[in-house]
């Protein structure tokens, strides 16, 4: 009797196994089909998603974006951008609205296990801070007892602004808006003493203040804020195609190659350098993508280290020193890390 208790289990588990795998959405053969890539980016943010007078995108969420297009169409602009709120990201990406998200979201726990979501990895390792007006005398979080502070409502930020808080006795009055445009405008308006958002967004919004040095970004960092592009659970091969351009371009700066040398690293014996480029092996024929989507990708985009300078490096107005940080590849003491490349 348990014998055939066990094999009845067996067989419903294969079954919804195979029901699963029936389900599970072929976003490579729709994008395919559709003709481009719908890709979620965030409200307008210098850096990360700049949108421009005439319509175009920039920053490095976009060039993820641009990364993937390239890597499927041999063309970085094959993209309809869709430009959403905090509050409502998820929900458009799991109607499937959006193909991928690429706007500094966190990799939590509850985000990848109870929203049918997966996180192709991680573009930039970031942590959360305070920003307040110089003439306000602060010069650290701990003196914010009892201030109102401004934070995206439906964010991480606004959950590890109660945790520190809390955990530091520190009473505070939360400014809350789901449209980080709204908070920000209340900030400088005044409406509250302080601005709290992941480091990189707060250099990136003061970089575009009319004043950014009347306003300081206080020392200290509260949490943890791993940041990468987003896809729906249930499609494996898309997964990876996302997660492997990705790890592609970290790995293309690990050995040297970038959009200036491609032609000529053509001709390398390098063996990492020559399967990154798709002479050797068979990488791309494992996603459904030519063996050499690398090549479009770095052609058209880069190595994660041109797209970083380009967008929110220390030459850029964000001005975001990589050196000595988190980002920097682990070969230069920060973390940044691409899982073998064979």
């Amino acid at each position: 009797m348990r014998r055939q208790t066990l094999l009845f289990s067996a067989a419903a588990f294969a079954a919804l196994g195979l029901a699963a795998e029936a389900g599970a959405q072929e976003t490579l053969a729709q994008v395919k089909e559709r003709g481009h890539l719908n890709c979620q980016v965030g409200l307008p943010t210098p850096g990360f998603y700049a949108l421009a007078d005439d319509g175009t995108w920039s920053g490095i969420d976009v060039d993820m974006c641009r990364a993937v297009s390239a890597a499927v169409f041999d063309d970085p602009d094959r993209i309809e951008y869709q430009s959403v709120t905090s509050a409502v990201r998820f929900t458009s990406l799991a109607n499937g609205e959006s193909d991928m998200l690429s706007r500094t979201t966190t990799w939590t726990a509850v985000r990848d296990t109870q929203l049918g979501m997966t996180f192709a990895g991680v573009n930039f390792y970031d942590g959360q801070g305070f920003m307040v007006p110089k003439d306000l005398g602060v010069t650290s979080v701990n003196e914010l007892d009892g201030a109102t502070v401004c934070v995206l409502t439906g964010t991480t930020t606004e959950l590890n602004l109660a945790d520190y808080f809390r955990a530091n006795d520190l009473a505070f009055e939360p400014v809350t808006n789901e449209n980080v445009n709204v908070i920000v405008e209340t900030y400088l308006g005044g409406g509250c003493d302080a601005y709290t958002n992941d480091k990189s967004g707060l250099a990136a919004r003061r970089s575009a203040f009319p004043n950014p040095d009347d306003h300081v970004i206080l020392p200290e960092t509260i949490s943890k804020e791993p940041l990468g592009p987003v896809v729906r659970e249930g499609d494996e091969n898309w997964s990876d195609i996302v997660r492997w351009v990705l790890l592609g371009m970290i790995e293309a700066e690990e050995v040297g190659l970038t959009s200036a040398n491609l032609d000529d690293m053509m001709e390398s014996e390098n063996p990492k350098v020559r399967r990154i480029l798709g002479v050797e092996g068979n990488i791309g024929e494992g996603l459904g993508l030519p063996n050499d989507f690398m090549v479009d990708v770095l052609r058209s985009v880069g190595n994660y280290g041109e797209v970083y300078e380009r967008n929110i490096g220390a030459d850029t107005p964000i001005g975001l020193e990589r050196a000595g940080t988190l980002n920097a590849q682990w070969t230069e003491g920060g973390i940044l890390y691409a899982m073998p490349f064979r």
